[in-house]
């Protein structure tokens, strides 16, 4: 198992405390092995078998389960009387009506509760109302590339591991896969399961070869400014008509998979989130290059698209920073005030106009928050009047 120490660390801070611990993420991305990593703690902690109760609702066993009474029931005939009860909950989503099940657990002075689901549906409507107030959300994502990296031998190059992150992506399984054949079947497969189960199986959408076409459209576009009518518009003129009131359906499910992540704008001068245009990026770079093939090669968008990954694993709200005629790639809101970031595969050229146009959008942000120009350029930090030039691999690794 590849340590995810941030993740366990913070599974750690809540453990018993009065809170559901809801874990969302992509499908694969280590949900369930983040729970087995939890198990072992407690085992190591002094809990015994007995009193760790785990339940994957996608197992052939627990198929049957398909209502929250049935679910409750399952789970409080194994409950001992008088001892701390660790419940697990995986892909808890699959059951009806779910949230009446874990809110009856809840209520009970001896339960600890962790759940965890492939899809932002598990947090929306009923259960965020039933619950409110009583659970904490740990969003999970595939590997860090800090992560991954770990993986390697200290002989293997940084360049060398960042390359096949690109090519592959991060989903843990793919280190297991050595042919490069069997990591796109997989990757496929990861996205077949999303689209079928996750989305057109909930949803009900009649086209699918539709919702394959926007997600290619996205995935082909991460890193540009859209609103739903544009989309629709570009798509339409390209031959495949689609309403915006399809692509705006499309992409709240796609968003609420995980597959996708929007990010809004904000003027940072004026202050304000701003309502119109944003950008979105994909969950993992394996699976857009699975999906587009050659054409995913883009050094620069797929960059700034692990960096934005890498801002919300850090903990940051990110938004797309308008200053005045000018876009900074981030704006990192976090805990101690924002951050600024602009991200370019290389800013070396003869006459450094490419170093000017990036750095502009940063010298016009007045305030005094951090600054950070990030690339792939190979050079020693520099501070270009504050603003810190630093490797993208180097920040990526957190050195």
């Amino acid at each position: 198992m590849i340590p995810r120490n941030d993740y366990l660390n913070t599974l750690k801070r809540f453990r018993d405390k009065d809170l559901i611990k809801v874990i969302t993420g992509i499908r694969r991305c280590g949900k369930s092995t983040m729970l087995e990593m939890f198990q072992d703690y407690l085992r190591q902690e002094g809990v015994p078998d007995n009193q760790i109760v785990s339940i994957n609702l996608e197992q052939g066993e627990y198929l049957e389960i398909e209502t929250s009474r049935q679910l409750y029931d399952l789970v409080n005939t194994l409950l001992l009387p008088d001892k701390k009860m660790y419940i697990f909950l995986d892909e808890v989503q699959r059951v009806s009506e779910f949230q009446k099940a874990v809110d009856s657990l809840f209520v009970k002075k001896n339960c600890d509760i962790y759940i965890t689901g492939s899809n932002a549906f598990l947090l929306s409507g009923e259960l965020a109302t039933l619950l409110s107030g009583r659970y904490v959300e740990i969003k999970m994502q595939p590997l860090s590339f800090k992560e991954f990296f770990s993986t390697f031998s200290e002989d293997d190059s940084i360049d060398r591991a960042y390359m096949q992150y690109v090519q592959y992506g991060a989903f843990p399984y793919i280190l297991e896969l050595p042919d490069a054949r069997d990591k796109t079947m997989y990757l496929q497969s990861i996205f077949d399961t999303i689209v079928l189960k996750d989305i057109v199986a909930r949803r009900r959408f009649p086209d699918v070869a539709m919702l394959q076409s926007v997600v290619r459209f996205m995935f082909d576009n991460i890193g540009n400014l859209f609103s739903t009518k544009s989309i629709s518009d570009t798509m339409t003129s390209a031959g495949r008509k689609i309403s915006v009131q399809t692509v705006e359906s499309y992409l709240t499910a796609l968003t609420e998979s995980f597959i996708l992540h929007k990010v809004g704008r904000y003027d940072v001068k004026g202050k304000q989130h701003l309502k119109t245009g944003e950008k979105y990026y994909a969950a993992d770079i394996g699976l857009r290059r699975a999906l587009l093939g050659s054409s995913a090669v883009d050094d620069g968008r797929v960059l700034e698209n692990i960096v934005y990954l890498e801002l919300i694993r850090r903990g940051f709200d990110v938004y797309i920073g308008k200053v005045g005629s000018t876009e900074v790639d981030f704006v990192a809101v976090g805990e101690n005030g924002q951050e600024y970031y602009q991200v370019a595969y290389t800013v070396i050229d003869p006459d450094q106009r490419t170093l000017q146009r990036e750095l502009a959008p940063l010298n016009a942000i007045r305030d005094h928050y951090p600054k950070y120009l990030l690339t792939m350029d190979h050079t020693p930090p520099t501070s270009h009047n504050g603003i810190r030039q630093i490797n993208a691999l180097d920040w990526l690794l957190g050195r």
